[in-house]
Order: structure tokens, then sequence, then C-alpha cells
């Protein structure tokens, strides 16, 4: 056996020789960088990415030595072989892909600089046990370059965490979930079988239209861009995943991955999913995701935590923050998913809700996936925000093309405008409703509405309370909903998008366009009662609205003005055509695409400062546990009391912290530091803010802030 080792077990009892490793990683990364044709490319990086390790100091370094850089070595062989995609993903396979950097440096921690002083110890002996494979690479440059060599970066990263973690684990490790594209194609015709063979009502035989349409797109349209515009109530959340299974079975692609706006209304998609399709095929993955991890959770519940690290399921339903941070990143944890993107259908749910300010960069992203990746995506929305435009000529085929007769057909409500209202009239306005909606542009106004409500079937819903309240609140909400009881709420946007609920009555602070008609889709949905006394009324309050907000309120106001029906599909697009002319190089706000076309002062390929600019939510906000009681199970409170013990404990696991999650509240700093110094909230180890004073949060209304909190822009 060689004696140059890669790893020792953790019981010193094992060894993993160095060209063992190599060729482990080399075998998975290949096969995981086939469906992009770049299947040579990637096995030459997994042979070259930890020749570094065949050096004394490294092998030192396994006996209880110093930390030693072996990862410049790969770098610079494959650099040598003409592979500069590999030479950034070996340099950065432990620490994140670095700035490409520019000739000229020789100190700094770009890969240029770390070329140009080369691998810091004798490495050569790889020469004798290990022979680089040929690899035909492809010349790309600026975004696409940068975006491949993060494709290829997630096989080679991906493939060095499985092939260690077998070799440490001692025995194979159960990767992969789920059952195959053929099995939940059959689920899900099972599903619809009866909605198609005979739909009860007018509405439900329109929603079968729908359903069919997707059904036939799918399985006969060719693979590419599609935009899929189905007005609320419609159904098209299990009309677009008909579109994907199909297309996924017609035309050989790996999985389903569902785009959604939110964090807080992802859980209703999956569940519908996972009632269609089976719990053990769908992962839900998303910052507060938990998948149970205790010594007791069964093998299914397993192999979905692993796939969580990996997407290696069928179905994934994931957020926008997810899904393009993680294009966009360089770290190995958060990259290491992105290949599984390859020849998959990718559903972009509220397709208008992408971020403004990185809309640019994430279109050009979709893009890439669709020409070079085998990718199909479905922009998918209720409000079809005019992108064909920032496409470059890549066609933008539209599933249900009959956007006017569709619209008039599920037209379900009317839009008034009310004007100025102060808060105690909009709270008279929803009292002589037996069930009414307001929607505000702040938490704090929604707070301070709802306690101006009648107390009998009351309710707040804002991100001043935590996952579990809310979940609570909301099924409360259908339940006097159902049964025809008092049910008034004050919310913040939240619940615009993709929360089931059906009010005979909506109101909406002023706002995008966007925003009201998400708001409409609260109403009415179910068309039981005619548009006509459907009401959505847009009003303003008397106060200051975030200038995030001011500008779509203002393009609203205009386009209002000049039609009598502000939803119909062409005020729409003259709304999202304005909003982009005015928003101009803020679609790009960081400039993103810049930095991979011309690179930033003078620094090529800046993957590591583009990663810390790409962020989709820039508030820099922080959270607050809240370990109170609330109505729960004899069971769940000793988990909460368990979880919270823990975080005291300073036991700051990813898994705990997403347990934790669903008992966390976001804030900003200032108001953290003031929970803080009073003493109402105590800080445990990791920073993790835990609140103390139990009088500073209500189940009802959530956390209680300073004069002021809760004014920013938050849902």
């Amino acid at each position: 056996m060689s004696e140059y080792l890669a790893h020792i077990s953790d019981d010193r009892t094992r060894k993993q020789t160095v060209q063992e490793h190599l060729e482990g990683v080399a075998r998975l990364a290949g096969e995981f960088a086939r469906p992009f044709g770049a299947e040579e490319a990637a096995r030459q990086t997994g042979m070259a990415h930890d020749i570094g390790k065949f050096t004394q100091g490294f092998q030192a370094r396994l006996r209880g030595g110093p930390k030693v850089d072996h990862s410049t070595a790969g770098a610079v062989e494959l650099q040598k072989a003409g592979n500069p995609y590999g030479a950034f993903c070996a340099a950065g396979h432990h620490a994140g892909l670095p700035d490409g950097g520019n000739r000229h440096d020789e100190e700094g921690p770009s890969l240029l600089g770390r070329l140009n002083r080369g691998a810091p110890e004798d490495y050569s002996p790889w020469a004798e046990e290990i022979r680089l494979p040929k690899a035909a690479v492809p010349r790309l440059l600026g975004f696409e370059g940068a975006f491949f060599t993060r494709m290829l970066f997630s096989c080679l990263v991906d493939a060095d965490f499985l092939d260690t973690e077998e070799f440490m684990a001692g025995h194979p490790v159960p990767r992969g979930t789920g059952e195959d594209i053929p099995a939940l194609c059959q689920r899900l015709r099972d599903y619809t079988a009866p909605w198609l063979r005979e739909p009860k009502g007018e509405l439900n035989r329109r929603r079968t239209v729908i359903l069919r349409r997707c059904i036939e797109a799918g399985r006969e349209g060719e693979p590419g861009l599609y935009s899929l515009t189905v007005p609320t109530g419609g159904g098209k959340t299990v009309s677009s995943l008909a579109f994907a299974l199909e297309h996924a079975l017609a035309h050989g692609k790996r999985r389903v991955v569902y785009v959604i706006p939110y964090t807080s209304i992802i859980e209703q998609t999956a569940d519908t999913f996972r009632k269609i399709l089976g719990e053990e095929n769908v992962l839900e993955h998303h910052s507060t995701a938990h998948l149970d991890q205790s010594s007791d959770s069964d093998e299914s519940q397993e192999r979905l935590r692993l796939a969580a690290e990996n997407w290696d399921a069928p179905v994934i339903v994931t957020t926008n923050v997810q899904f393009f941070e993680s294009l966009f990143s360089n770290r190995p944890s958060r990259c290491r998913k992105n290949h599984r993107l390859a020849e998959s259908v990718i559903i972009f749910d509220e397709a208008q809700m992408l971020p403004l300010p990185f809309l640019r960069p994430c279109l050009r992203a979709i893009r890439c996936l669709v020409e070079g990746y085998g990718a199909t995506a479905v922009l998918c929305t209720a409000t079809q925000p005019s992108l064909e435009k920032f496409f470059d000529g890549l066609p933008v085929r539209e599933i249900c093309p009959d956007t006017q007769e569709l619209y008039e057909a599920f037209r379900r409500t009317t839009l008034r405008r009310a004007g100025e209202l102060t808060l105690p009239e909009l709270a008279s306005l929803m009292e002589s409703h037996l069930a009414a909606l307001s929607i505000l542009n702040s938490r704090a106004g929604a707070v301070e509405l709802f306690r101006l409500l009648p107390e009998e079937g009351r309710f707040c819903l804002t991100t001043l309370m935590t996952p579990v309240h809310r979940r609570r609140a909301l099924a409360e909400i259908r339940r006097r909903l159902e049964q025809g009881l008092p049910c008034r709420v004050a919310a913040t946007s939240l619940v615009e998008a993709g929360v089931d609920l059906d009010f005979p009555a909506v109101y909406r602070e002023e706002a995008g366009l966007d925003s009201i008609l998400q708001a409409a889709g609260r109403c009415n949905r179910e068309g039981k009662n005619p548009p006509e006394q459907s009401l959505v009324t847009s009003f303003s309050l008397p106060r200051r609205i975030p200038d995030e907000l001011a500008q779509g309120r203002a393009l609203f106001r205009e386009i209002a003005g000049e039609t009598e029906d502000a939803a119909s599909p062409e005020a729409i697009r003259r709304y999202f055509d304005k909003l982009h002319d005015f928003k101009g190089s803020a679609l790009d706000q960081k400039g993103i695409l810049e930095a991979f076309e011309k690179g930033i002062r003078g620094c090529g390929m800046p993957f590591a400062q583009v990663a810390e600019k790409f962020r989709l939510i820039q508030s820099g906000t922080c959270s607050v546990f809240v370990p109170l009681p609330g109505r729960h199970t004899e069971e769940e409170q000793r988990k909460l009391e368990a979880l919270t013990a823990a975080l005291k404990a300073g036991t700051c696991s990813r898994r705990l912290l997403r347990q934790a999650g669903q008992y966390m509240v976001s804030i900003y700093p200032s108001h953290r530091q003031e929970l803080l110094d009073t003493g109402a909230c105590t800080l445990a180890p990791g920073d993790i803010a835990i609140l103390e004073d139990t009088s500073r949060y209500d189940e009802a209304v959530g956390l209680s802030l300073p004069a002021g909190g809760g004014q920013g822009l938050f849902f």
C-alpha cells in the first residue's frame, strides 16, 4: 500500500490512500458532470484536487501536526493541463472558490496569487502513483465561464464529501430518496384522474382545461423555457407539477425543483406535494426546514435528511434565497447541490416576485441552466411580469396562451380605490363584514389594526410571530371561514403568495400592482359570489411607506388612473414594463454581471467578492428564539424544553438551529440589542438571543418591539 494517506478513520484502525481517494472522487465527479457534458473535465479535476496530500507536511498533519495548504498543488497541475476551471475548483475545495485576481498578484489569496507563488511544499511523488486523464475542456468566458466553474465545483465538492463520508463510516452510506419519475408521474395521474373524468362545477371544469394543457405541453413540448400564466384560483400548483412530471418523463429529466418566494408559505406547497406523491418523495429545503434527526427516526427520514445536503431527491421544494444564493455562492457546502439542477425541470412559482435588485443575474442564471445544462424552466405566475425581453432571444413559450380568456373566466373580484383611510376607519369597515382581511405594509400597522378590531374572531399574521404560532393561527382562520364564524384578519404581505385563504372582502394598503393582485387572490377564491360583490379595496394610510414600496405604489396609481381594469393582462404588462424601465441598472444593483464580464478593480473572476454581494435578503436581520410553551402537546413541550436547554448549553449544530427556526422571530439588530439591554433577552453561546421576559411575546401578535419597531420592509 502507498505510504501516502488521504484519511485515517476516527478509531485509527483504517486508512485510505490518496490514490484511492482521488480515484473515488474522480469517478463520482465524472458521473455528476455527465448530464452537462463535462465528465472528462470533472474526472480530471477529481483526480488532481488532493495531490497536495503527497507531501510530508500533510502526512504529518494526519498524525496531529499543523494545518498545511494541500489544495494549491492540484490547482497548479490543472492549470498546466489546460483546465483553468478545475484549477479554481481544486484551490477552493475546502475554503471556497477564490477570486481570480490578476497576473501581477503574488501575495494575495486569489487563484493567480497562489499559482504565482506555487505550492508551498514538494508534492512530486504524486507523479509516481497518479496519471491525470486527458480532458476536453470548453472555452467559456465571462458569466458563462463563471457559471461552468461553479457547476464543476459542485460536482467536485459533492464527490469529495461523499467519498470521504463513506470511508469514515466504514460502509456505504444510504443516499438518495424516493421513487423514480415514472412512479411519481403515475401517482399524480391517479390523483388527478377524478378531476379530469368528472369535474364538479364550472370552475373545476375550467381548472381541468388548464390541467390538460399542462399535461399535453409537458409531454409534447421540447425542453426549454416556458411561462405558465394562470389566474389565481386556476389550480396552477397542481397543474405546474403535472407539466413538470410529464415533461421529466417524456424527456428523461432527473428531478423537479419547485422554487417559491417566501419561507413563510413554502410548507403549504410541500404538504400538497407530499399528499399527492408521498412523504418520502418530497424534500422541503429552506432555512427553517426541519428533518427529524432523533435516534429513533426512521430510515426514510434519515435519507431525506442526507438528501437535503445535496438535493439527491426526486422533488425539491425550496426558496428563491436558497436557490439563487447557492448558484452564486463560492462555499463548498452551499454549492454542493448545484449540479443536481442539470437535466431537471425547475418551476419558479410567483415569478413576478424574483428580487428586482438581482433580477438580471437571476434571469441570466436561468438562461444558463436552460441553454447549457439541459434544464427546462417554467416562470409560473398569475401576473406574468413581462420577462421575455431579458432572455436575449431565448424563446419563452406560454403553456396556456389564452391569457385574456382565462382572465375573464377566473375573474372573481372587482378592484376599487378608497383613497386615504385612518386605521380606526379601516377597522370600522372590516367590522361591517362577518369576515374580512386587511393587508398592510408594516408589521407595526398590522398589530395596531388588530387591536382595533372586535375581539371575537380577530387575528394578526406577521413575521413577529414564530412559524409555529403562524401555522396555528392559519389553521384556526381556515376553520372559522369554513364554519361561517366571525373572522377578521390584520396581516402583512406574507399571506399574499400561495396562502390558501378565502375571504369575501379584502383591503390592501397601496403598494405595487403585483401586490394588489396577489391580495385579490385571497378574495372569493372559490368563486362562490359574483365578482361585483367581491371587493378588493386599495387604500393609503396617513403615514410614510418605505422607498422600496413607494415606487411600486406610484406606478400602480398611474396604471389605475389610465385604465378601467387595473387587473387586466394588458394593464399588468404595462405595469411591469414601466417598473423595469424605471429600475434600469438597479435590476443588477450590485453589478454582478459586470463583475464576471469585466472584473472588480482589476480582479478577474471575483467568485468570493460576488458571493458576498449576492444576498437576496439585505436587511441585516437577526433572530430571537422564543421558548414559550403556548398550546403544545406534552411531547412538543418536552422537545421545546430540550431544545432550549441545548441552545443555552452552546450546542449549535445545523440540525439544532433548523429545529429552533420554528420558534424564532426575525428582527433588526438594534431591536435585539434593546431586548438584551433591558434583560428581556439573554445571549447564549453561538450568539443566539433567547427571550426570557415572556411578557414581551403574545401568541396572538408575536414579539413586542420598541416604539417604532416593525416599520421596516418586513412581511
